[in-house]
């Protein structure tokens, strides 16, 4: 069952327009930004093992707790910063994932070095299949396993498949031209 479908038949309300407004307005549009890009990157590897639905009640302490996802301020996290993190009940307490998030970050800035952004860095490798995407990201990135990959790049328009063809988001996303739509 795709998520379009899922979101239809889910209740109650209350969960469902959670998901909905994810979905309907974010799910599979472009992101231009580096910061949201990490933002959304961090999102997805602290959802292994989870829910989405828990990953989305936390988003907002997610951005609290992450700088609101500045790549600089991340990076430059120290020892404190980390301890801060794992004690932090709006967010997911795993090290694994602190400690990714934090790698990643430094990573980025490297990228943004090189290629003049994460964008751009992710713009020069497309387009790809998932299983180079998944050796890229591996060879990148910490806790970067197949299924974060292919989500956020799905989630993000590098890859397809975010959304029926059937729905109506679908020819949103669309009008903004994924980077999948220019194959």
């Amino acid at each position: 069952m795709s998520y379009c479908s899922a979101i239809e038949n889910m209740q109650p309300e209350s969960r469902k327009a959670l998901h909905k407004k994810y979905h309907d307005y974010h799910y599979g549009f472009p992101i231009h930004d580096d910061n949201e890009l990490f933002g959304r990157l961090v999102m997805e590897i602290n959802q292994a093992g989870l829910s989405w639905e828990t990953i989305l009640k936390k988003e907002e302490g997610f951005r609290e707790a992450y700088h609101n996802f500045d790549i600089q301020k991340v990076a430059a996290y120290e020892e404190a910063d980390r301890e801060r993190l794992l004690s932090d009940p709006g967010i997911i307490r795993n090290r694994l994932k602190v400690n990714a998030a934090i790698e990643n970050a430094k990573t980025i800035l490297a990228l943004q070095e090189k290629f003049g952004s994460f964008g751009k860095w992710l713009d020069h490798h497309h387009p790809k299949t998932l299983p180079e995407w998944m050796k890229l990201f591996k060879k990148t990135f910490k806790f970067t396993g197949g299924e974060i990959v292919n989500e956020f790049l799905m989630s993000t328009g590098y890859l397809k498949g975010c959304h029926d063809e059937s729905c109506p988001v679908y020819h949103d996303v669309l009008k903004q031209k994924p980077k999948w739509a220019e194959i």
